[in-house]
C-alpha cells in the first residue's frame, strides 16, 4: 500500500516523542486563550510587544478594507502594488534606518528571495549552524557552496573565509537565535565582511520591534549603520503585530530582487489590508517604548524567578527563554503537566533543536501581567 511507508515513519515519530500535532485555538492572539476547549495562559506567541490584538490596528484594518478590499489581484509586478504597500515599505525603510525595503508575505519567502539572488554556482555562503530553516533551505537553493560554521565562533568563520576561493562570499546569520534566544555578534561579523568583501544577510526576525533605540532591532542595539554589504530581513507577525516580511537593503540591491527573486516575482502580493495595518504598527513600535520596558521586567522576573532551581535556561537576553529538558518524552510531560494546571509551553524536540536538547520554549510578551509569569514560576518550581 503506497501510504504503509508513511503510516510506519508516524509510528516511528510517535514512539520517538517527535509526532506534532496542532491545537485548535477559539480566541484571539492574546496570552489568556482558549486552546481545544481550555482557557490557558499562552507562553509560545511571538507577538512579544502584545500587538496582534491592539485596536489601532483591528481599526486600521477595518478602514483598510473598506477603502481597499481585501484581495491585491496579482503579483506585485502585474497589477498588485497598491499605494498602501508603497506606503508601508516606505514607512519601514524609515523605521530601521535603510534606505529601501521590499516586503513580502511571509519570513519564509524573504529568506527564499535573499541569498538565492546574491548567491549561486562558483559562490560560496558562510552560515550559522543555529540559522533558521528559512536560511538553511534558502543556501542550499542557491547552489551556491554552503558551507556551515560553529555557532557564534567568529575564529572559525574568520579562518574559513580566509581560505575560500570562492568568487564571491555571502555570510548569514540569524540576529537572535530563535530556539536559543541569543544574538549574533553582529559587530565582528560586521568586519569579517568588510575584510573579505562579502555580503553580510542578517535575519532579524525576534530583534525587530524588541531590541534598540525605539526597538528598530538587533543592529540598533549594536550601533550598526546600512551600509551597501549590509541586507536586512525582518518579519512582521512578531512584534510588528500583523503579517508578512520585509527586506531593507541599498536601493540597487532591492531593484535586484524585484529582478531575480523568485519567491517576490512569481507569487500575488499581500492583501491591501495588511500593508495598510502595518503602517500604522510602525506608528506603535516607534512609539513603543513602555511595552518593551513591561517586557524586560517580565523577562527579568522569569530568570530570577527561576535561578536556584533544575530548570536550565539559555543565555538569553531576549523574550525567547528555553527552558532545556533533553529528552524529548521528558520535555513533552512537561508540557503536558503545565498545560494540565492552566500554562501552554510547547515543547521543542529535534530536528528543530539539536538532539538532546529538547525545551520547552517560553516566550514573553508586553502583555504579560506580573501575576502571569509569577503563576509560570511557581508551576515549574512544583514540577522541578
Amino acid at each position: 500500500m503506497i501510504l504503509d511507508p508513511l503510516r510506519d515513519e508516524l509510528a516511528s515519530l510517535e514512539a520517538e516523542g517527535l509526532k506534532r500535532r496542532r491545537r485548535i485555538i477559539d480566541s484571539p492572539c492574546t496570552p489568556e486563550c482558549v486552546v481545544d476547549g481550555k482557557t490557558v495562559v499562552a507562553f509560545c506567541s511571538n507577538d512579544y510587544l502584545g500587538l496582534a490584538n491592539a485596536p489601532e490596528l483591528i481599526a486600521a484594518a477595518r478602514e483598510a478594507a473598506v477603502h481597499w478590499g481585501v484581495g491585491s489581484g496579482a503579483s506585485h509586478l502585474v497589477s498588485g502594488h497598491l499605494r498602501p504597500h508603497e506606503t508601508a515599505e516606505q514607512a519601514l525603510a524609515a523605521y530601521v534606518g535603510f534606505p529601501a525595503v521590499l516586503t513580502f508575505s511571509t519570513g519564509y519567502m524573504a529568506n527564499l528571495a535573499v541569498t538565492p539572488a546574491l548567491a549561486g554556482r562558483g559562490d560560496a555562503i558562510f552560515a550559522d549552524k543555529l540559522n533558521h530553516a528559512s536560511l538553511i533551505d534558502a543556501a542550499q537553493l542557491s547552489r551556491a557552496e554552503h558551507v556551515r560554521y560553529p555557532h557564534n565562533d567568529v575564529a572559525a568563520l574568520a579562518a574559513l573565509l580566509e581560505k575560500s576561493p570562492a568568487k564571491q562570499k555571502l555570510i548569514l546569520t540569524d540576529a537572535v537565535f530563535s530556539m536559543d534566544g541569543d544574538l549574533a555578534p553582529l559587530p565582528e561579523l560586521v568586519a569579517l565582511a568588510e575584510r573579505h568583501d562579502a555580503w553580510l544577510v542578517v535575519d532579524d526576525a525576534h530583534g525587530f520591534g524588541v531590541l534598540g533605540e525605539h526597538g528598530r532591532g538587533t543592529l540598533a542595539h549594536f550601533g550598526i549603520k546600512a551600509s551597501s554589504r549590509l541586507v536586512l530581513m525582518g518579519t512582521l507577525g512578531k512584534a510588528a503585530g500583523v503579517a508578512g516580511a520585509f527586506v531593507a537593503a541599498d536601493p540597487v540591491v532591492i531593484d535586484w530582487l524585484v529582478n531575480k527573486a523568485r519567491s517576490y516575482i512569481f507569487t500575488t502580493a499581500a492583501s491591501p489590508v495588511i500593508a495598510a495595518t502595518l503602517s500604522e504598527s510602525v506608528n506603535l513600535l516607534v512609539a513603543g517604548d513602555a511595552r518593551r520596558t513591561h517586557l524586560f521586567q517580565r523577562i527579568a522576573q522569569l530568570r530570577d524567578g527561576l535561578a536556584g532551581t533544575r530548570w536550565q535556561l539559555c543565555d538569553s537576553p531576549t523574550a525567547i527563554q528555553p527552558i532545556i529538558v533533553g529528552d524529548n518524552h521528558e520535555a513533552l510531560a512537561l508540557a503536558e503537566a503545565l498545560f494540565e494546571r492552566g500554562l501552554w509551553v510547547p515543547a521543542i524536540r529535534p530536528p528543530t533543536v539539536p538532539k538532546g536538547t529538547a525545551r520547552l520554549r517560553v516566550t514573553l510578551s508586553a502583555a504579560h501581567s506580573e501575576a502571569q509569569v509569577a503563576q509560570l514560576v511557581d508551576a515549574l518550581k512544583i514540577l522541578q
